[in-house]
């Protein structure tokens, strides 16, 4: 893996999610519990069919066997371990206890994660994170919960807190064609944003964003498992139509790029 966070990393992948976005591409990390699914794969024009088992249960010393495996990477190109999902701060206690496994062997933390906890929960882990990989998609509370299922008022206190605090954060704005790439959600986002920067002090590190553009490589997975596709009709969105977002958020002052 080369996103997700600096150098070469190893992804651990978290099931359970407590958001139900609309244009989500990880469907199967909504159920916290391992599933079987039906997987065909088509070869030479013919199709075959085979069960598959998403997600198993781990320890915390299974995990950190298999990332101490990749370790040489991690040294040679700068890289680390990025916990993603689902969202990982669904199962708070057990980031916590890889959080500091993997600082205590010195590899470099990042989490991919919507921000949607506990105050206190981000309070325990953000000393032993490097990077927050920090979802940002609807500022209207009311919008935010009808696409994504939550209330987005815990989302944006704990992203001020991890900003002030000085945290290295990188915001995440999944840009959805008419949900979350409207003149309103994007004006709304610049401000809030902006105002941080101002309250912070100038010593703190620059916040970046990624526009990520909508893509429809999850369709197949809705069928497999079932579940409702409400963007089924949308089209996939290329990286040159993000480029008037990518320049209103530059004009800001803000680092931008296109893509994870």
């Amino acid at each position: 893996m080369v996103h997700d966070g600096p150098g070469i990393r190893t992804s651990v992948f978290f099931k359970g999610c407590p958001l139900n976005c609309w244009w989500c591409h990880n469907p199967e990390s909504h159920s916290c519990q391992p599933e079987e699914s039906l997987k065909t794969l088509t070869l030479d024009g013919k199709k075959n069919s085979f069960k598959e088992m998403i997600g198993r249960w781990m320890s915390v010393e299974e995990v950190m066997t298999e990332l101490k495996m990749d370790r040489i990477f991690y040294l040679k190109s700068g890289g680390g371990v990025t916990f993603s999902g689902g969202e990982p701060l669904m199962q708070p206690e057990f980031l916590l206890q890889l959080l500091k496994e993997c600082k205590a062997n010195i590899l470099h933390t990042a989490l991919d994660t919507s921000g949607y906890a506990d105050p206190e929960i981000i309070q325990q882990i953000q000393p032993y994170t490097d990077l927050f990989l920090y979802d940002l998609k609807l500022m209207d509370d009311t919008d935010h919960i009808r696409y994504t299922g939550v209330s987005n008022k815990s989302i944006l206190e704990n992203l001020m807190y991890l900003i002030l605090e000085g945290k290295q954060v990188l915001i995440r704005i999944p840009v959805i064609p008419g949900i979350t790439d409207t003149k309103k959600n994007i004006l709304a986002i610049k401000k809030f944003l902006s105002q941080l920067m101002k309250e912070r002090q100038s010593a703190f590190p620059l916040v970046h964003i990624s526009l990520l553009p909508y893509h429809s490589f999850a369709k197949n997975k809705y069928t497999r498992f079932h579940i409702e596709n409400k963007m089924k009709h949308l089209s996939d969105l290329t990286k040159e139509s993000l480029l008037p977002i990518k320049n209103e958020f530059e004009a800001e002052g803000f680092v931008v790029k296109i893509g994870g």
